[in-house]
Formats: structure tokens, sequence, C-alpha cells
């Protein structure tokens, strides 16, 4: 899009478990590894991708709470990371009420738009949206915000079932809220090359989206796992290991799309 000062990427999957937050800390501290300005703005109550960036829930003064019900901006609500280049607006429990806030008011889902159209918004390249595993105000506000929604699917049994709801959202909330939200790409991760499901549920995505699945698959990796309990991204704790690899690979490939996206 012309004129485009950030790329606002929400990530997104109503199912829990799929990778999301590893995804979103991951992909964000490879792209702050080769020089962008990444923002993550943590909107799942539980705070997870909060926590896993080292962000102690003491020191979560002001939060993505904050920013929805517009008592704060982005400058003062993002949060440095020990990542360079990558800050975070942390999540509280607080967001568990956000519904109640705002429910009332007539711009409701666009909350988060109007903030992140803010200078201090526009001083990062790119703001990945840590969503729910839910569909509900939060995510809404998320797409509603977003350029692209970008879909970790787990490679097991139902994968294709939820993400065929998934699409419908993406549609539902082009149509209605978002006219530019357009599919940044499906991520399948949880790949275990020994179980033959999980390589099936790959060709069956591949043969539904083509060109919409990234190339890179995110293995299952007992590191990648441990990293957020030590508040580090899985690529800091140990890049060597194949989950911190395959998630470079993803940024990547997620830059090469950008690239393209601007040329055509």
């Amino acid at each position: 899009m012309a004129g485009e000062k950030n790329r606002i990427i929400t990530i997104a999957n109503q199912k829990g478990g799929v990778g999301k937050t590893t995804t979103a800390i991951n992909l964000a501290t490879a792209l702050a590894a080769i020089g962008e300005r990444v923002l993550i703005v943590d909107l799942d109550p539980q705070g997870n991708a909060s926590t896993g960036l080292g962000i102690d829930r003491r020191n979560r003064e002001l939060s993505s709470f904050d920013l929805l019900i517009g008592s704060h901006g982005v400058a003062e609500t993002a949060v440095p990371t020990a990542v360079p280049n990558l800050s975070i607006i942390p999540s509280t429990m607080d967001l568990l009420g956000i519904e109640m806030e705002i429910a009332q008011q007539n711009d409701r889902v666009f909350r988060l738009k109007r903030a992140l159209a803010s200078e201090g918004a526009l001083s990062y390249s790119y703001v990945l949206v840590d969503c729910p595993p839910s569909f509900n105000l939060l995510t809404m506000n998320a797409m509603a915000a977003a350029h692209s929604v970008l879909v970790p699917l787990q490679c097991e049994f139902f994968a294709l079932e939820g993400l065929s709801q998934l699409l419908e959202t993406v549609d539902q909330v082009r149509r209605t809220v978002n006219p530019r939200l357009d599919i940044q790409g499906i991520v399948l991760t949880m790949f275990d090359s020994r179980n033959n499901l999980a390589q099936q549920v790959v060709n069956d995505v591949r043969t539904h989206l083509g060109e919409k699945v990234y190339h890179t698959l995110i293995p299952r990796n007992v590191r990648v796992s441990e990293a957020p309990s030590y508040g580090k991204p899985a690529i800091l704790y140990d890049l060597k290991c194949a989950g911190s690899q395959a998630y470079l690979q993803l940024a990547s490939e997620v830059i090469q799309r950008e690239r393209q996206r601007k040329a055509a």
C-alpha cells in the first residue's frame, strides 16, 4: 500500500496452543536482529508474550488495556525488551474487562487502529499483534487495525477445520470493518517429520492454499518450549537449535513477501 509507514501484522488463530505467541516473539526478534524496529502489542490477557520477553508482571504499570481505553498512547505504553530494536506493549489481566469498558462505544472495534496511527507507532517498521485464542472484541480490534493476518497452524488432524473458520472470519472483517485486510501467510508449526499425519496436514494445507503457505516449517522443538520460562525468545536462548533457525528462515520469507508486495 503506497505511503504505508509501518506494517501491522496480526497473529491470530481462535484455537489455543498452536504457537501464536512463540511465533510473535521469535518472528519479532528475527526482524529486530536484521535492523527493523519492531513493536509487539500483547492483546492476550494471559500475557504470555510479555512474560516470554522477560517483562515482569510487577513492571507492567501501563499496558495494552490503557492503550485501548485511550488513557495512554503507544509512546507511553511501549516497554523496551532485552532484544535491541524490539519493544512490547505488555498485557495484564485488566484486558479481561475491556469488553465492559468499551462495549457501548461506537468506535469499540477501532480503538487499536486509532492508537497505532499515532506518531509513536509510526516509528516502528513492523507492529506484530498477538491475539487471544478466541474471536472477541480484542481480536476484532487487532484485525481492524492490521494490514494482514499471519496464521500459525499446528500440524494436526483438525487443523484445516479450524483454518476454514478463521478464513471466514477474515473475510467477514474485510467486508465489514477493514477492506485492506489480507492473509499475510499460513505458518505451519509443531511439525514432527516422524509423524505421517503431520506430513499429510502439510500436503493438504498446501493443496488448499498454495502460495499463502510459507515454505518454512516450524518444528516441534524442546529448546523453543523452554525459552519462555527464561524470559527469552528461542533465538536468544539457543540460536543454533532447529526451532530458532526455522524462525530466522520465516523472517526472511516474511521480508521477501513484503518486498514483492511493495514492488507489485
